[in-house]
């Protein structure tokens, strides 16, 4: 007995170790015993033991090798039955490339074959993967969840890029959701639908139907797709909610072989004018794979301009797509029209690289040219784009980059330009594109011929010109004419793109030669140095001089913020001298004295246009003339600029101080106030007031002058010698002293008049004398106004009144009458003259023959009274 309970004991023991045992070595018995089944050449391999716990089996980690290349990898996996079967798992990472390394099995299966025997062998459970991962397509990653009975199978994944919602029972397969992000920024795609699979799950589905609503890129509304089929064929249609014509409308067909779509209809009116056109598509051997599938079609493009309509057409294949190496040759020709521009394309290209890295190489004979009219006035003759050997990849663009334009403009002359540059993996902000340009061409309106060349590059997220130089042969606009002025880099321009520390800076020289003007004035070379510093071009300071020889220089500063130019302009006080250049010689006008300086506010905008405010001065200055020295000019000129309108004296008007201008007439103190608007209008006048001269022993006045005009302005003449005034005009004819006042109501705007109802008077004693020599040629050549003459040759005038009108054709009247006394021969007599005069002004200020005219009316009209005379008595005038 004793013998057989120690064969019991051990028995026990050996059940309670085995067991023990072969848990703690699952790490090296389960690859072995499972390899029995698994494909030659596979393995599975359990980097940490497996652990059993109560309730679970729980696996951290495992790996199945395709060779020496990982297909799967498990990481925290857990599997529980708490009412059915439950495993959880942590990572699921599957390498698709490791799917062709996979052997091919020849042997007969023995595997179910039909949709239902499948689903016949699927345990009750509930499969979840935290995140699984498919590679290359490793942003498709999400959280799998499987509910599986052999009734009722459940699918939803969920993921950054992928949603989906899915349920199988039999083969009726419902889409309740499948969402896909394509396009950063943008909505998702979404669809459902239901549809019936075949009974063995090796081919497409045998019907089904599906609706989407979803937003396209670019495009303002909802689109909704439908697609429908039974049996071997079907239709796609894309519809937008605010057309009544398909977007795409696809017919297709399908069989073992083929996937074809013939006659297929495109429409996309987004793309700022409309394009349309026709598709075909053909996919041979399309159950094999994407890898073993051949593709071909040919897809072409509709477009209609003001130049009429275009056709393009882009051949596909035949050719391959492949998630590893695709191999499918492209080509667009064609013409494409949009407004008065035309394109042409001659495009063979080849794609090829993986899903996840595509390439697209430009080939031989890789041409894009267009022609047309960009706006009314510019006339694109040809510009071209050679792209043979260009690369397009996910990284950016490589190879060789040109552009050669050639264009004209009806006013402004025809050019020519050219673009060369190396580009490597660009995208703006990655990858570097160097580059150069040069061109020249004609400026007609100032009939010159200009160039520019230059380099540059942009590395990174900085664009950098390194070289510009862009000029002129010269300018000439009417009697103006700037010699070879040219634009330079001082310091290279750089836009340092970054969304943190954004930087753009640089610095430029503009030099000009001599700048001559009609008449022989100049101005000397002159040359503006500026430099820039801010942000971006659209966000920066400026600051400069320009300056020319002496004069200047005039200090510059502002902002640019992309929408309105702001700036403050200086200019230093200088001597009027430094701008003798600026007159022409022919003047005779030499700048004695002075010194001038003037400080401007600008501001420019779109929609503002330009306005500017500030004032100018000019203090003590002096000019001398062959006829003129005028000296003490005192110039105060602030002014606003707004809306093509001057605004002159802001604060205060604009102040104008004469000391004295010496000419055949001196004239001093002259002042005058200047405030308003250019042009005038009633809602803003423009007032010159405060207007004095001392001038000929008197004062002229004005009290105010407003324009528009309503009531005249009136010149106030205050005891002003005639004495002086005949001694200025000269007359050989006759001489007058005494002093006289008047007042000259001035029109400037009257459709009649410039001087209405305007009267001279004597305040005081004057004394009229005609030249003997003219008296005793009146008494020769008409003796009846001879005897009156001599009454005339000395004559006291003790009150006098004159009226005065002037038109604005330059006739002047005159009604003068005159009362005095005349001594002749030792006799008086009283004397009353009533005069009329009727002359042309315009003439008369040309020719100076005051007298002449004055002696002419006399012996016309001169008849004196009567008078007798006793010897040794008083004369009488006989009544």
């Amino acid at each position: 007995m004793k013998g057989k309970y120690k064969a019991a004991i051990a028995l026990v023991l050996l059940l309670i170790l085995l067991p023990l045992t072969l848990l703690m070595t699952l790490a090296q018995w389960v690859p072995t015993i499972a390899g029995i089944w698994l494909p030659v050449g596979t393995r599975i391999a359990l980097e940490e033991r497996p652990r059993f716990t109560r309730l679970s089996l729980i696996i951290p980690d495992l790996r199945y090798w395709v060779d020496d290349c990982q297909l799967a990898w498990l990481q925290n996996a857990e599997l529980t039955r708490p009412s059915r079967w439950q495993l959880h798992v942590g990572t699921l990472t599957i390498n698709s490339a490791c799917l062709n390394k996979l052997p091919a099995n020849d042997a007969p299966s023995t595997a179910p074959r039909t949709l239902s025997e499948w689903q016949s062998m699927l345990p009750y459970t509930w499969l979840t993967v935290d995140r699984l991962t498919v590679s290359p397509w490793q942003s498709w990653s999400g959280k799998l969840s499987l509910a599986l009975t052999p009734e009722v199978q459940h699918l939803s994944y969920n993921g950054g890029r992928v949603q989906l919602e899915a349920r199988l029972q039999g083969q009726a397969l419902s889409v309740n959701r499948l969402a896909l992000h394509l396009f950063d920024n943008q909505s998702p795609f979404t669809l459902g639908g239901e549809f019936t699979l075949p009974a063995v799950p090796n081919g497409w589905p045998v019907n089904g139907q599906m609706q989407s609503t979803i937003t396209l890129p670019q495009q303002p509304g909802l689109v909704d797709v439908d697609m429908e089929w039974r049996d071997n064929q079907g239709q796609t249609i894309v519809m937008s909610r605010d057309s009544s014509d398909p977007l795409l409308d696809l017919p297709w067909q399908v069989d073992d072989e083929q996937l074809a779509i013939n006659d297929g209809r495109w429409n996309w009116p987004y793309a700022g004018f409309p394009l349309s056109g026709h598709v075909g598509l053909k996919i041979d051997n399309w159950q094999q794979g994407l890898d073993k599938a051949q593709i071909s079609g040919r897809l072409n493009v509709l477009t209609q301009g003001k130049a009429g309509k275009g056709n393009a057409v882009l051949t596909i294949g035949p050719g391959r797509l492949s998630m590893i190496d695709s191999a499918m040759p492209l080509q667009l020709t064609g013409e494409a029209k949009q407004g008065d521009l035309v394109f042409y394309a001659v495009l063979p290209a080849q794609l090829s690289g993986s899903f996840d890295e595509p390439q697209l190489t430009f080939t031989p004979g890789a041409l894009l040219r267009s022609r047309g009219r960009v706006i009314d006035s510019l006339n694109i003759d040809e510009v071209r784009w050679p792209l043979a050997g260009v690369k397009l990849t996910r990284q950016g663009v490589d190879g060789r980059l040109q552009a050669i334009l050639r264009a004209h403009d009806n006013v402004m002359g025809d050019f020519l330009l050219h673009l060369d540059g190396q580009a490597q993996n660009f995208l703006p902000d990655n990858g570097e594109w160097c580059w150069r340009y040069w061109g020249d061409g004609d400026f007609t309106p100032m009939n010159a011929r200009w160039d520019v060349a230059g380099r540059g590059q942009w590395q990174g997220n900085t664009i950098t010109l390194t070289d510009l130089s862009t000029g002129f042969d010269q300018l000439q606009y009417g009697a103006m004419q700037i010699s070879a002025p040219r634009l330079v880099l001082d310091a290279p321009v750089k836009w340092v793109r970054d969304e943190k520390k954004p930087k753009f800076s640089g610095a430029l020289v503009l030099d000009a030669g001599q700048t001559t003007f009609s008449g022989g004035s100049h101005l000397p070379a002159s040359q503006l140095k500026f430099s820039v510093d801010g942000a971006n071009p659209t966000d920066f300071q400026f600051k400069g001089a320009l300056s020319a020889n002496v004069i200047g220089p005039v200090q510059v500063n502002g902002r640019w913020d992309g929408e309105r130019l702001r700036g403050q302009a200086w200019w230093p006080r200088q001597s009027l001298s430094v701008f003798q250049p600026l007159i022409p010689p022919d003047w005779k006008m030499k700048l004695l004295d002075g010194s001038l300086y003037a400080q401007v506010a600008f501001s420019a905008a779109a929609g503002q246009g330009f306005e500017a405010g500030g004032h100018g001065v000019l203090k003590s200055g002096s000019v001398w003339t062959p006829d003129n020295e005028i000296s003490g000019v005192d110039f105060v000129l602030p002014f606003r600029y707004r809306n093509a309108a001057w605004q002159l004296g802001t604060r205060r008007p604009v102040s104008l101080r004469i000391g004295e201008i010496v000419n055949q007439v001196t004239a001093k103190n002259i002042t005058a106030d200047l405030q308003g608007s250019w042009p005038w209008s009633e809602e803003n006048p423009l007032i010159l007031s405060d207007v004095s001269v001392d001038m000929l022993g008197g004062k002229v006045t004005m009290q105010q002058l407003r324009m528009p005009q309503h009531d005249p302005a009136l010149v106030r003449i205050n005891h002003i010698s005639s004495s002086e005034l005949i001694s200025a005009v000269n007359p050989k004819q006759f001489a007058l002293s005494g002093p006289f006042d008047g007042a000259l109501p001035l029109w400037l705007d009257n459709p009649q008049w410039i001087i209405k109802d305007g009267w001279l008077h004597n305040p005081g004693p004057m004394t009229l004398r005609i030249d003997k020599d003219t008296a005793d040629a009146v008494v020769n050549d008409n003796i009846t106004a001879g005897s009156a003459i001599n009454w005339l040759r000395y004559m006291e005038i003790s009150r006098s009144w004159t009226k005065i009108d002037l038109d604005n054709l330059g006739v002047l009247k005159m009604r003068a009458a005159i009362r005095g006394t005349s001594y002749v021969e030792g006799k008086s007599s009283t004397v009353n003259l009533n005069y009329t005069h009727e002359e042309n002004v315009f003439t008369l200020w040309r020719s100076l023959r005051f007298g002449d005219n004055l002696k002419s009316w006399l012996e016309q009209h001169a008849a004196l009274p009567q008078v007798r005379c006793a010897k040794g008595e008083k004369c009488e005038e006989k009544q």
